[in-house]
């Protein structure tokens, strides 16, 4: 009898990792509003978004942004994932906190990223998602 109460509770168990994961109660659009007012609330500077629905399989959008000190970089990004699991349920990935030079915050749907500027003037990330310049106008 013991057996079976260990075996239903194993089964249930698997049947929990295994389900396919609960559709998104927002859409990327809603999650892009909710990242974007966290950041402009938090004083971000330079906020850029970049649509990226058709030219990467990465995500939807992707916004960059600055603060001013690796405290504030390092703030904003604690507090951007703290609210969109507080109001969202969501769990972003977090990389670079620590440092506080250039964080990523993977949500699945927008990736963000939050530089010091001299950092992201040095990468220049935003000029690799950017349309190429057209040959005509050259």
């Amino acid at each position: 009898m013991k057996e079976d109460t260990v075996l239903t509770g194993l089964n249930q168990a698997v049947a929990k990792t295994t389900a396919a994961p609960a559709k998104a109660a927002y859409t990327s659009e809603e999650l892009l509003e909710r990242v974007i007012q966290s950041l402009d609330s938090d004083k971000a500077e330079d906020i850029v978004q970049i649509d990226l629905r058709g030219k990467s399989s990465i995500g939807d959008y992707m916004v960059v942004a600055s603060g001013r000190s690796t405290r504030q970089v390092s703030a904003m990004s604690e507090k951007l994932v703290e609210k969109l699991k507080a109001d969202l349920g969501l769990i972003s990935k977090i990389e670079g906190k620590d440092a506080g030079d250039w964080v990523l915050i993977d949500t699945g749907d927008i990736i963000v990223h939050i530089f010091r500027p001299e950092v992201r003037e040095f990468y220049q990330l935003e000029k690799m998602w950017q349309p190429p310049a057209d040959a005509a106008s050259s």
